[in-house]
């Protein structure tokens, strides 16, 4: 009988590539806590209306790429493609606004239907941070603080911050207008993408990876030349704050998010590391979001990234390395084996028994494992023998054990 396989686009890890995702994670934890980010969860099916309404209807995402599925109530239920609507939703709903503004973070599985490739699967993992109700610069430039040292304590160099204002609304709804214009003029220039973004969304061409439309595309004017005085003090106090911050940054013009409710900054950690598919940190400031989910005006700014991608790009981490092993190498002694390996966990020393397969051969299993200690409970000659072997006085843990098999 043929095994079943894996859904397309899903994996299941283990040893070093668990450990990769493990490691990650376990930055992030850490530094989020640096910053003084609280840990929330939110659920992983959300009503569609949460995703269809903040992530736009008109969005790939929403419109080829998530699962959607009716409930057993005839409810229609979305897997979550992202994070940032779910926290959004919940603070809306779950009492949140009482302790603006928050400062949390999470991470988990989303999941998206697109054709995996290279650090991409239909179900991946992601972290995520947001700052909600915050409008000061001086937000945007702590979660950009954030982002760049967590890139640095995986070790990650030559991740490069580029960064975009897209100015207040009144900024946005002129380079909008001039975009379209500009666009309009040379539709017959685009590609058939950027021919059916025009009228929905002109700021979307920006984004273009059609070769053909990149002329038309270096052509159109920037965002500079339509800000307002308080949209360029805005950004001008995030990149003072930056500096300040020692965080490096650089100027990228063609930056944008197409959705409305994205306002000021924009940015997106990128390397050439990974390929074409270069952002590892993608974010911004989207203070008109919450209201699209019913909600008051609410600033607020985030970021999200995908786990897997900054997994390939860490270095190895050191594998799992028990401090003791307990062998018995006689099944009578196996009793003791548990008795002995309990009393370590107690004292919080990591320990493995070996009470397992030929008796014989446990011994040598067990060294194959580079133990820091091991021990050895054996019958010979009708009498019980025990044995501790330090193999790395350097593993307090072990010396330790050491310790409480010396004082039985």
């Amino acid at each position: 009988m043929t095994p079943v396989q894996p859904v397309r686009g899903t994996q299941s890890l283990i040893g070093e590539d668990a450990d990769r995702l493990a490691t990650v994670v376990d930055a992030f934890d850490r530094v989020r806590r640096l910053y003084g980010f609280k840990r929330v969860e939110v659920p992983t099916i959300e009503h569609t209306q949460v995703f269809a309404r903040t992530i736009g209807e008109t969005t790939d995402v929403v419109s080829k790429e998530m699962y959607t599925f009716e409930d057993r109530g005839g409810e229609p239920i979305t897997l979550r493609p992202e994070f940032t609507a779910g926290i959004c939703r919940a603070y809306l709903s779950e009492g949140w606004k009482q302790f603006a503004p928050v400062r949390v973070a999470t991470h988990g599985s989303a999941f998206r239907y697109e054709r995996p490739q290279k650090g991409r699967f239909r179900e991946f993992h992601q972290l995520d941070a947001e700052i909600i109700g915050a409008g000061e610069p001086q937000a945007d430039v702590e979660i950009l603080a954030f982002a760049d040292q967590l890139l640095k304590e995986l070790g990650i160099e030559g991740a490069i911050l580029q960064l975009n204002t897209l100015g207040d609304p009144e900024s946005r709804n002129a380079w909008r207008d001039a975009l379209y214009e500009h666009f309009k003029a040379h539709a017959r220039a685009l590609g058939e993408d950027s021919q059916a973004r025009l009228e929905r969304n002109p700021l979307r061409i920006l984004d273009s990876k059609a070769h053909q439309d990149w002329p038309v595309v270096d052509a159109a004017p920037t965002i500079d030349e339509f800000l307002t005085a308080e949209a360029s003090d805005f950004f001008a106090k995030v990149t003072e704050g930056l500096d300040a911050a020692g965080v490096a940054w650089e100027r990228a013009p063609r930056l944008v998010r197409g959705l409305d409710y994205y306002r000021h900054t924009a940015f997106e950690f990128v390397t050439d590391r990974l390929g074409a598919q270069g952002t590892v940190l993608a974010g911004g400031r989207y203070d008109g979001l919450i209201e699209t989910l019913g909600g008051p005006h609410t600033p607020a700014v985030g970021w999200a990234a995908g786990i897997e991608r900054l997994a390939m790009m860490i270095d190895a981490p050191a594998p799992d390395r028990v401090d003791v092993a307990v062998v018995a190498e006689n099944a009578a002694r196996e009793p003791d084996a548990f008795a002995f390996a309990t009393q370590l966990r107690a004292a919080h020393i990591a320990a493995e028994i070996f009470v397992t397969g030929s008796p014989r051969k446990r011994y040598d299993r067990a060294m194959k494992t580079r133990p820091a200690a091991i021990v050895s409970l054996d019958v010979r000659d009708g009498a019980e023998t025990r044995g501790f072997k330090l193999l790395d006085s350097d593993n307090a843990q072990a010396a330790q054990a050491q310790t409480i098999f010396d004082a039985q």
